[in-house]
């Protein structure tokens, strides 16, 4: 499943940033598809925890984003238009910026990312 999320009104990081990330459910990666005012790296890893997922960069546990109640382990979501509260972590001052995360689009078709820059194993090129 392929769900794509808008991430936005992060006003103390910048009153224009959003981030539009391609989530993959299943081989839990991502990838940016687009972005302003928000220092996100092209690819990376979705982990959960305690029904939270954290947006990390690839072959990392760190995440850069939080997005607070989105279970990637439920079987019968998320849905489209489902929101919540997204916490940005990837300023490195401590201090966790409050946005909101939201599904825009569900796709359960097999299709490949706009941009490709999903890379699998040990091949992946960090340096985009």
């Amino acid at each position: 499943m392929r769900l794509t999320v808008h991430l936005d009104t992060f006003d103390s990081v910048n009153p224009m940033a959003f981030a539009i990330l391609w989530l993959d459910k299943e081989t839990r990666q991502w990838s940016r598809e687009g972005h302003f005012g928000l220092d996100l790296p092209e690819w990376g890893a979705l982990h959960v925890d305690c029904g939270n997922t954290l947006v990390c960069a690839a072959h990392s546990t760190v995440p850069v984003c939080v997005l607070e109640g989105l279970d990637l382990n439920q079987a019968d979501g998320p849905f489209e238009g489902e929101l919540g509260r997204a916490q940005w972590c990837a300023e490195g001052d401590g201090n966790l910026k409050s946005g909101h995360w939201r599904v825009q689009c569900i796709d359960v078709e097999q299709t490949e990312p706009e941009n490709g820059v999903f890379a699998t194993g040990d091949d992946a090129d960090p340096a985009g």
